[in-house]
């Protein structure tokens, strides 16, 4: 993945600021507001459908618990090391997922005005979105999924990567645009890498988790050498450059917060360590909300007021870093910095 003059504006969830995430409505805003990609988080129906929900179980962000029909699917599974009780994804053919309707999953700071308005959408269908807004716009519009889950999924029985190759084979859209596919797992990606290295137009993303965690493939060995720490380090750094393109992170391990002020200190080396090995670094996510933000650039105590020079001014630091892309809930307001700051 070559790199550009400007950071990459990334829809995390659509405009997930303004609509309720991973609806082809937020997609739509996103792209209406100048995202250069949108990001879809991907799970399996109990029929194989990749379908775009951040979470495995479905109460959080759909209505699935006021369907009286679907009272007894409600059960308890272990999640990647955690009891979860809810309804899950893979307890619902597609069918049953066109039944539901999506809401908000963060309703104390943000509005739930469009509550059960939108659909939950296939990967076909936001494929068919991005490529009829690029048709219309004379610009390609990326997309850069995430598959969710994946160990989990495999120990079911089912082969979230396959079916995404499978998309890949099935949308010409998808071989020609640019489209990443993140993972905070490892394995998998090797396993992508493979199968899509004759595709020019696809790039790999390692997601980085927290310090103190591990890739849930690599959890049970708890081997340090494999752990998110240990993979930004240089030596680290340059391991995950033999399978991915792109490391993606969160944006304080990039600009960490100075605790005496609550401001953005300076940024660490991590950006440049990453370039050295041909790794491009993208930083999640930018969110608008005081709630979201160091304490230092919020507008108020509200923590669910709008702060948009806080926003901004976070991402500007992120910018003069280095990154190559932002993962941002609110486009619109990436944009305008992006094209305002990187002339």
């Amino acid at each position: 993945m070559s790199r550009q003059d400007k950071p990459l504006v990334i829809a995390h969830r659509g405009a997930s600021a303004l609509l309720p995430e991973h609806t082809l409505a937020a997609y739509a805003r996103a792209i209406e507001d100048g995202a250069d990609f949108i990001e879809p988080d991907l799970v399996l129906t109990r029929d194989g459908v990749l379908v775009a929900r951040h979470e495995i179980e479905l109460s959080r962000s759909t209505d699935v618990s006021t369907h009286a029909e679907f009272a007894s699917r409600r059960t308890r599974k272990r999640i990647d090391g955690e009891t979860i009780s809810g309804w899950f994804c893979n307890d619902f053919s597609l069918a049953e997922f066109r039944s539901l309707r999506a809401r908000e999953p963060l309703p104390h700071l943000r509005s739930s005005a469009h509550d059960g308005r939108y659909a939950v959408p296939t990967i076909d269908e936001i494929v068919e979105l991005a490529q009829a807004e690029s048709d219309r716009r004379g610009r390609l519009i990326g997309i850069i999924p995430e598959i969710k889950n994946s160990t989990w999924f495999h120990l079911h029985g089912m082969d979230p990567e396959q079916a995404i190759v499978a998309a890949l084979n099935r949308h010409a859209y998808l071989r020609r645009a640019p489209f990443g596919i993140q993972s905070f797992e490892v394995g998998n990606l090797k396993v992508l890498r493979k199968a899509t290295q004759s595709h020019a137009n696809v790039f790999l993303v390692q997601l980085i988790g927290d310090d103190g965690q591990w890739p849930i493939d690599m959890q049970p060995a708890h081997d340090p050498a494999s752990s998110y720490a240990a993979m930004i380090t240089p030596t680290g750094l340059q391991d995950i450059a033999g399978y991915a393109d792109v490391i993606a992170t969160q944006l304080r391990r990039i600009v960490p917060i100075d605790e005496s002020s609550g401001l953005p200190g300076k940024p660490n080396r991590l950006v440049a360590d990453a370039h050295a090995v041909g790794l491009q670094v993208q930083a999640w996510t930018l969110r608008p909300e005081n709630h979201f933000l160091p304490r230092g650039l919020r507008c108020s105590e509200n923590p669910a007021q709008r702060c948009e020079s806080g926003c901004m001014e976070e991402m500007r630091g992120l910018i003069d870093a280095g990154v190559d892309g932002l993962f941002t809930d609110d486009p619109a307001l990436a944009r305008r910095l992006v094209e305002n700051h990187c002339r």
